[in-house]
């Protein structure tokens, strides 16, 4: 079953996606996001980068995209959508994802590693991980403050729509950017469309400096083999 990427103008973790998702077996093709139908895609991958250089706001244009209307009609249809960094932003404009992503506290672009605990080992991304588990995933953004209004975060709790939060471990990481909740990661109430903002593509092979984001593409790999 194949998987589309879409590339926005100014995506640059496109490719870090695609060599990913085929280094578990899985068929991925670059789609541009002018593309007015996604046919014969089982999965849809929104990657990291600044579509449209981050003008107005992060994934404020992109959402208007052609390929954009695809993507709802995939997710409505309970097709897996996921969202890296500002796929994640995207998805949060488009409204496919509840809450926004503001600027970091500090007011920069943070780019290093940090630490995510496991919140959900039953979704199509995360069944090869194990509850709790705390994976090592790099970073890269200057607008990854997860925020909600009160209602949507107990919602979000009450709903178990939180995936991965930002954790210290062994003295290190912790939240990275103001994050309410420690958000790293959620997904919608039916569990098929995910965001987050670290980056697992960056962390599929051990000369990366971690291989803990791989299973986010082995546990996709798994899921869609169910659905072939």
């Amino acid at each position: 079953m194949k998987v589309a990427v879409i590339v926005f103008p100014g995506s640059n973790c496109d490719q870090d996606t695609r060599w990913a998702l085929e280094r578990v077996g899985l068929k991925a093709e670059l789609v541009w996001h002018t593309e007015g139908s996604l046919e014969g895609y089982g999965a849809v991958f929104l990657p990291g980068g600044f579509s449209y250089g981050d003008y107005l706001r992060a994934g404020a244009l992109a959402k208007f995209s052609p390929v954009m209307g695809e993507v709802r009609r995939l997710a409505q249809r309970g097709y897996p959508v996921m969202g890296i960094c500002n796929g994640f932003q995207v998805l949060t404009e488009a409204g496919l994802l509840p809450g926004a992503l503001l600027a970091n506290t500090n007011l920069h672009y943070t780019c290093k590693e940090v630490f995510l605990r496991v919140e959900r080992t039953d979704l199509p991304f995360t069944s090869d991980y194990r509850q709790a588990q705390v994976l090592r995933l790099p970073i890269a953004h200057g607008e990854g403050r997860y925020y909600a209004d009160e209602e949507t975060l107990a919602r979000l709790e009450q709903n178990r729509q939180i995936v991965f939060r930002y954790v210290e471990h062994q003295g290190q990481g912790g939240n990275p950017n103001g994050s309410l909740g420690d958000i790293a990661g959620i997904v919608n109430e039916r569990g098929n469309v995910l965001g987050m903002m670290p980056h697992p593509e960056r962390a599929v092979e051990s000369v990366l400096g971690s291989v803990d984001g791989e299973g986010i593409f082995t546990s996709l790999s798994k899921a869609l083999a169910t659905l072939a």
